[in-house]
C-alpha cells in the first residue's frame, strides 16, 4: 500500500503523540490535527488495514514497524528541513509549515543528498 501525504501525516501524529504519553488515541490524533471524528476514523482504519497501526482492546493505538519507519522518516525530515530555513533566516512558524510541505514530496535520494550537503558544510 503507497500512503498518500495525509497518511504520512497521520503516521507522524501517532509517532510525536507516543512520544509524549504511551496512550494514543483516535480522538488524541484527531484534536492534535484538528480533524473530525469521522475523518480521523477513516484514516486510522486505512492505516490498519494497511499495517501500519494497531488498536488494542481500549483503543490505544501504536505504530506497526512498517508504521514507525515511514513516521520516523517523515518527522526527521520535518525537523531537518524546519532547521535548515531557520539557520536560512526565515521563522519558526514559515519554516515548520513549509518543512511540512516539503517533507512528503522530497525524494530519499534528494533528502539523503542535501542533509549530506549541508551537515558538511554548516555544522
Amino acid at each position: 500500500m503507497h500512503l498518500q501525504e495525509s497518511g504520512e501525516m497521520y503516521l507522524e501524529t501517532i509517532l510525536i503523540l507516543s512520544e509524549k504519553s504511551d496512550e494514543v488515541r483516535s480522538i488524541d490524533v484527531g484534536e492534535y490535527m484538528g480533524y473530525s471524528k469521522p475523518s480521523v476514523s477513516r484514516a486510522i482504519g486505512l492505516l490498519k488495514s494497511g499495517g501500519y497501526v494497531v488498536s488494542d482492546s481500549d483503543g490505544y493505538l501504536s505504530l506497526t514497524d512498517a508504521g514507525r519507519e515511514v513516521a520516523e522518516k517523515i518527522y526527521e525530515r520535518h525537523r531537518f528541513l524546519t532547521d535548515f530555513l531557520v539557520r536560512l533566516g526565515v521563522d519558526e512558524k514559515t519554516a515548520a509549515e513549509d518543512a511540512c510541505r516539503m517533507e512528503h514530496d522530497i525524494s530519499d535520494a534528494s533528502f539523503s543528498a542535501l542533509k549530506a550537503f549541508i551537515c558538511d558544510n554548516f555544522d
